[in-house]
């Protein structure tokens, strides 16, 4: 017994010390430096090869690995802009690493052309890419508005904070065509459907890299990307660890052509820390702030609610004036037909008493006497109209001018941060958060001052080496955001009503009643400039911007919800997505198989101030799936991607999206690539379900119930462009009866070609041509409905309702098919010695469009950009030098219509590294000649900013 216990004791111990040898820890640490400057290198990844075990170096470059491995091991350094390095060790200990500049050009590995990794050089579709050393030596102020200079991209200026990046034509503020993800997040505002451009998402110090898709992306990324996806990634916490800091001091306005000279900030920080390659987190935070650009368009506009067409005068030549950046002069009335409509209501009630006094109906005689007499207080227009005094002529009330409306105190707040675990080596748990608020300027529809807005987005994700899912959530807030030409208006109507027939009082203390009386006084008197004589009796009191009584009308009237008649809006709309992806290739083997699918659930909540939803907030449910497979043939000279999407949305029939792409080597680092590729956009949220008065019409949504609810089956309305020519000739033969119909998505199929080589390793070429058509464009409609159905509500639609009730616009698919074509060129070479150059071209425009056809493409037909740069010219010294430049647009959109002068802009700055001590300096300016230019009818004219900067561990 006592033997075989023993026995039993010893085998124990000896297994026990086998174990402990073989499970003996070896530990390898060490410091990564650049042979160039022996700048230490932060993000280098360190693997122990053939496994997938590894670190990376942190913000001092230091490593450190624990392996059970037993030596010798092989330890791969491998990180952007430098060469892979294999270094053997054979003992624990510490090690030093140097590793030299890459020629790298064109090696950049992306994911989004195809969601799978692989060479930009061997991407099936054109793509860009920005990684983060690119951004922290660009010129322009912040990140996302140097993402104009890559090829083909357009960018809308609505303001400081506000900026709308396009590809591939259809320009404009708050692009539906355009999708935006940030981490795989649907940047989309949800009750807008589109990217507030940069108001929320990474900040600038957690950028690691930019990938942009221009032309139809719907095939792997689903409804919105029918001309292009941006995904944008942040940076790991495991890789990019430590504390780091950046301060951007400037100054706006220095020419106070438009404002005094105004202050520019812009603050930033960010700390990632990482625990045993098992835990870590990042927290980042930034706050820019600056007094905005201002909207200053005077020029005279001919509206039809919808549409619009400049047109010669302003206020003292031009009765019926309305500029475009002045609010409230939408209000207008033709005053011979106003006048008769006066005298009638007068009349009218005149009548109806009478024959209530006397049962009996009053004679011409007695009528006449009524309305002649100057104590009923319509004799005046009564005589003027017998006398044909008063002109059939439009006057608009006089508004205010844009600075007076909106607030352009713009800044930007935002946080992110997130929480990474590691379950095991292939597997990463994640808890990211967003958050951003801010005040700044949109335009849309009118000119929108977005005050206080807030948007958070949430997300839970799980991921491995062949599969992810992930959950999130965009909770929306339009703060104090409120509708310019609404809050004119009614600053105007809270001063003095435009109409009041109640009774001979409220007429008379009317404004258009009192323009007309004061128009009438000036004519018999044979004064000069009635019109002006008219204005300043009417305008008599009225509440100047910078008075107490404009001010508490200003603050009151914003803060009314537009349903309450004011202007601010109270959307607070949700999104909620469930997404996933699997990689089959390791089951299927044959080829690359990838499979995905999502959930969408948007919740709109406006309390009725946006969305049709006064009862109850509305759901939209949508879904899609895909699968692609990839292959490659003949020794990876030839490289087939076929995929296919499927997508349905609440109110519109599903949508199948194929794609097919091909890569042709013709040489090393020479590749053709030819795609054929649909799109299709579902119809936005507002397209679906607005219910927005905007002061001068309401815009509803496309679907049927829209109809039903404010009768117009039962009282249909007539074409905007039909009622025009009814008031100018009185004919009513010419009104059309507006048709509707019910929406449908949009839809694009595009054929590209396109190659993309390396020369010399130094010299990198990509050029591309695409053709594509589109059916199904969705546009809005303007129509005017009678107040009643019959030959007296049509006779009626000569006036338009006080205050523009009658005046719908409605979202309708055209009939007319678009096509588009167009090319870019790109090309960077790299002198040596650090010097960089490059250089794009893109031209975009349409053919064969039908007259009288609006399409929003606002794509200019030819822009360049230009770019010269060296990180390191000497001893740290570092400049960066770009220029760009577009032609001239015709600009089309519901807020404005008219020309856009071709113009020109130059950014610059000079920067000096000093890694011993982690800083770098810089020194720049965007449009640093400062020459104002406008980027979208309506918008601001951009001047110069000019800016210091100082980053702690930013490399």
């Amino acid at each position: 017994m006592k033997k075989s216990g023993s026995f039993f004791l010893a085998a124990t111990l000896f297994f026990l010390s086998t174990v402990s040898v073989y499970a003996q820890v070896n530990t390898v640490t060490g410091n990564v430096k650049s042979s160039q400057n022996s700048e230490v290198l932060s993000g280098v990844s360190v693997l122990i090869k053939a496994t997938s075990s590894g670190t990376f170096t942190d913000d001092k470059g230091h490593f450190k690995i624990t392996t059970s491995t037993a030596f010798p091991i092989t330890l791969v350094f491998s990180s952007i802009g430098y060469e892979t390095k294999e270094v053997e060790i054979t003992a624990s200990g510490a090690i030093e690493v140097v590793l030299d500049p890459a020629a790298d050009i064109g090696q950049e590995i992306v994911f989004s052309a195809s969601r799978l990794p692989e060479r930009i050089l061997e991407s099936t579709v054109t793509i860009e890419r920005v990684n983060s050393a690119t951004i922290r030596n660009t010129a322009v102020p912040n990140y996302y508005e140097g993402i104009v200079y890559l090829k083909g991209v357009d960018m809308t200026t609505s303001s400081m904070g506000f900026r709308t990046l396009s590809t591939r034509g259809f320009n404009g503020s708050g692009n539906l065509k355009f999708n935006q993800f940030v981490d795989g997040i649907d940047n989309q505002a949800p009750g807008l459907n589109f990217s507030v451009g940069n108001v929320i998402g990474m900040t600038e110090l957690d950028v690691d890299n930019i990938e942009l898709l221009p032309g139809a992306s719907s095939a792997l990324y689903g409804s919105g990307g029918m001309n292009g996806t941006l995904l944008m990634t942040s940076k790991n916490p495991f890789k990019h660890q430590g504390l780091s800091i950046q301060i951007k001091q400037g100054v706006m306005h220095v020419d106070e052509k438009y404002r005094s000279i105004a202050p520019y900030f812009d603050w930033a920080a960010r700390w990632a820390k990482s625990f045993n390659d098992k835990f870590a987190f990042k927290i980042s935070a930034q706050y820019i702030k600056g007094e905005d650009w201002q909207a200053r368009d005077n020029t005279n506009l001919s509206r039809n609610s919808v549409f619009s067409s400049v047109k010669d005068g302003d206020r003292n030549s031009d009765p019926n004036y309305d500029g475009v950046n002045v609010y409230g002069d939408e209000v207008s009335y033709n005053i011979k037909t106003l006048a008769s409509i006066i005298v009638k209501s007068a009349q009218d009630q005149f009548v109806a008493a009478y024959q209530q006094s006397y049962n009996s109906t009053p004679s011409p005689a007695v009528i006449d006497a009524f309305l002649s007499d100057p104590a009923n207080g319509v004799a005046a227009f009564y005589a003027g109209l017998n006398n044909n005094l008063i002109p059939s002529q439009n006057v608009s009330r006089t508004g205010y001018e844009e600075q007076h409306i909106v607030d352009y105190s713009n800044y930007n707040l935002k946080f992110n941060g997130g929480l990474y675990y590691n379950l095991t080596s292939n597997i990463e748990a994640s808890l990211v958060g967003y958050w951003g608020t801010g005040t700044t300027v949109y335009t849309g529809a009118d000119r929108y001052s977005l005050r206080r807005l807030k948007i958070g987005q949430y997300k839970a994700e799980l991921k491995s080496r062949n599969w992810l899912i992930r959950a999130y959530t965009t909770q929306e807030n339009a703060g104090e955001s409120s509708n310019s030409t609404a809050l004119a208006s009614y600053i105007n109507e809270a001063w003095k009503p435009s109409l009041n027939t109640a009774s001979a009082q409220t007429i008379a203390g009317s404004w258009f009643p009192q323009y007309i009386g004061a128009y009438l006084q000036a004519v018999m008197n044979s004064q000069a400039n009635p019109h002006a004589i008219a204005r300043q009796f009417a305008d008599q009191g009225r509440f100047l911007p910078e008075s107490p009584e404009f001010k508490e009308a200003y603050e009151t009237l914003r803060k009314t919800p537009i349903s309450e008649r004011g202007a601010l809006f109270l959307d607070k709309t949700d999104l909620w997505q469930v997404d996933g992806q699997l990689n089959l290739t390791d089951q299927v083997k044959f080829a690359e198989v990838l499979i995905g699918g999502n959930f969408r659930k948007y919740l709109l909540k406006s309390e009725g101030t946006l969305f049709n939803d006064d009862e109850g907030r509305i759901t939209i449910n949508e879904f899609g799936a895909f699968v692609q497979a990839q292959k490659k043939f003949f020794e990876e000279g030839l490289k087939l991607t076929a995929s296919v999407r499927f997508d349905k949305s609440k109110n519109f029939d599903g949508r199948f999206t194929p794609r097919f792409s091909a890569l042709v080597k013709l040489a090393k680092d020479h590749n053709v690539r030819m795609s054929f590729q649909s799109a299709y956009r579902f119809p936005s949220t507002q397209d679906q379900y607005i219910d927005l008065f905007t002061g001068t019409s309401t815009l509803i949504g496309g679907l049927p119930d829209f109809q039903s609810k404010y009768n117009l089956t039962s009282n249909p309305a007539y074409t905007a462009e039909s009622i025009v020519a009814f008031r100018e000739t009185g004919n009513s033969a010419v009104l059309r009866q507006a048709q509707y119909r019910p929406l449908e998505a949009e839809t694009a199929q595009s054929w590209e070609v396109g190659y993309k080589g390396v020369f010399n390793s130094r010299f990198l070429v990509d050029v591309y041509a695409y053709y594509t058509q589109y059916k199904n464009f969705i546009g809005r409609v303007a129509v005017v409905q009678p107040a009643a159905p019959g030959p007296d509500g049509i006779a009626g639609l000569a006036i338009p309702a006080a205050p523009y009730s009658n005046n719908f616009s409605y979202p309708q698919n055209s009939d007319s098919d678009v096509k588009s074509l167009g090319f870019g060129i790109s090309a960077e070479y790299r002198f040596g010695k650090g010097y960089v150059f490059s250089g794009n071209m893109a031209s975009d425009r349409l053919n064969n469009v039908e007259a009288n056809l609006v399409t929003f493409f606002n794509a200019p037909k030819y822009r360049f950009a230009l770019s010269m740069g060296n990180q390191d010219v000497y001893k740290g010294l570092g400049f960066n030098l770009s220029y760009r430049w577009q032609d001239e647009v015709y600009w089309e959109g519901t807020f404005g219509t008219g020309m856009i002068p071709s113009y020109g802009t130059m950014d610059a700055q000079v920067s000096y590294r000093i890694p011993a001590a982690k800083v770098l300096l810089k020194l720049g300016g965007s449009n640093i000649l400062n020459k104002y230019y406008t980027s979208a009818f309506g918008n601001p004219a951009v001047g110069g900013l000019y800016y210091v900067s100082v980053g702690w561990n930013v490399f």
